[in-house]
């Protein structure tokens, strides 16, 4: 075996290790998988006589790769508000299988992922690779170009985030959580009967120009009917029961990549209003909380 065979045959013993870090970072297989291409790519290019840990090495490798990446993704819109559809659609390279994709989703958590696509590239290196990882934070200071207080720092700010610390289990959320569950169950099935059963007879409804287009839904007074026939026709196959600011709402996100968020204005067992986010500056001041399977 020559010395470039050997160095594929330790790659590609890694390469679950490294897809899993890519993933976590980036919530999209696709571009994890990018991210593993790219750090083969440095790895071929380089001298392996003055690595010492392989494995440390590439890990480093795909972390920063991640983070470059998770920076562009902030820095440039991505796409076009009006080419946005209800259910938006899940854009990823040939090369994935869209099974193998939803099964990792599923595997990671879809409610964790929402969580951690709101947090800066700094804050979700510094979690994934200490929380989820257990690299130390002299490593994630190395990788991040910040001192190891700083990513300790970022860690600690980023796990309240994702557990929400916020989070009171009391009567008042477990009452919310009853009625968002009822709605979005029957919101999944098309229950027509089952939304007026949770819906105001007259529900308020709040959106922003984005939501609007995604929906195609108008700020106004709903009637309860008008309202249950167009959820019910609509279908809600990637929403998710999370924390909003505290309080229990929806999120819409294919694969864990956030696109809106419904909040509710909750009056005894009814739901009496909604409003909709979905411009991307009011999605990233919202705090997202996980929430248990929905």
């Amino acid at each position: 075996m020559n010395e470039h065979d050997w160095l594929a045959q330790q790659f590609e013993e890694k390469r679950a290790h490294l897809r899993a870090v890519a993933y976590r970072m980036l919530g999209s297989l696709s571009e994890a998988e990018d991210a593993v291409q790219e750090a083969w790519l440095k790895l071929s290019r380089s001298d392996v006589d003055e690595i010492e840990n392989l494995g440390g090495w590439l890990t480093t490798v795909v972390a920063r790769v991640c983070l470059d990446m998770l920076r562009s993704r902030k820095s440039r819109n991505e796409e076009s508000i009006e080419t946005q559809t209800t259910e938006p659609a899940i854009h990823r390279s040939a090369k994935v299988n869209p099974e193998t994709e939803v099964m990792l989703a599923d595997s990671v958590g879809l409610a964790l992922l929402v969580v951690l696509d709101t947090l800066s590239p700094a804050e979700r290196l510094a979690f994934v690779l200490h929380d989820m990882f257990d690299l130390s934070f002299d490593e994630i200071a190395a990788i991040s170009g910040r001192t190891p207080v700083a990513a300790r720092q970022l860690a600690s700010r980023a796990r309240r985030r994702v557990q929400g610390k916020e989070v009171a289990h009391d009567a008042d959320i477990s009452r919310q959580r009853e009625v968002v569950d009822a709605f979005l169950a029957a919101a999944r099935k098309g229950d027509f009967n089952g939304l007026l059963a949770v819906l105001d007879p007259e529900v308020v409804v709040h959106t922003d120009d984005a939501g609007a287009v995604l929906t195609n839904t108008q700020t106004g007074t709903w009637s309860a009917e008008s309202l249950a026939e167009k959820v019910a026709r609509g279908g809600a196959r990637f929403a998710r029961v999370a924390l909003v600011n505290g309080s229990v709402g929806v999120v819409v996100a294919p694969l864990g990549r956030l696109r809106m968020v419904f909040r509710y204005t909750i009056v005894g067992s009814k739901i009496a209003g909604v409003e909709v986010v979905a411009d991307p500056q009011r999605l990233a001041e919202l705090e997202l909380s996980v929430l248990g399977n929905d």
